[in-house]
């Protein structure tokens, strides 16, 4: 899994498949949900994230979490 922030275009990504081919993508209400072909969720990612939280979390977010 991996998060990444963006503060140049406020947006978070929530990687949860690597090297995955995205085959479908559905936003609801400025979530971006990525899907593979058997419809799992590849990826997230949170448009306009520092009207949805605090700003206080974003300030603190410089970090990539990666499990092997």
């Amino acid at each position: 899994m991996r998060v990444e922030y963006d503060p140049k275009h406020d947006l978070m990504n929530i990687e949860f498949l690597a090297d995955v081919e995205v085959v479908d993508t559905v936003e609801l209400d400025g979530i971006v949900f990525d899907y593979d072909q058997n419809r799992r969720i590849v990826s997230l990612e949170i448009l306009d994230v520092s009207k949805r939280i605090t700003h206080s979390p974003l300030e603190k977010v410089d970090f990539a979490v990666t499990i092997g």
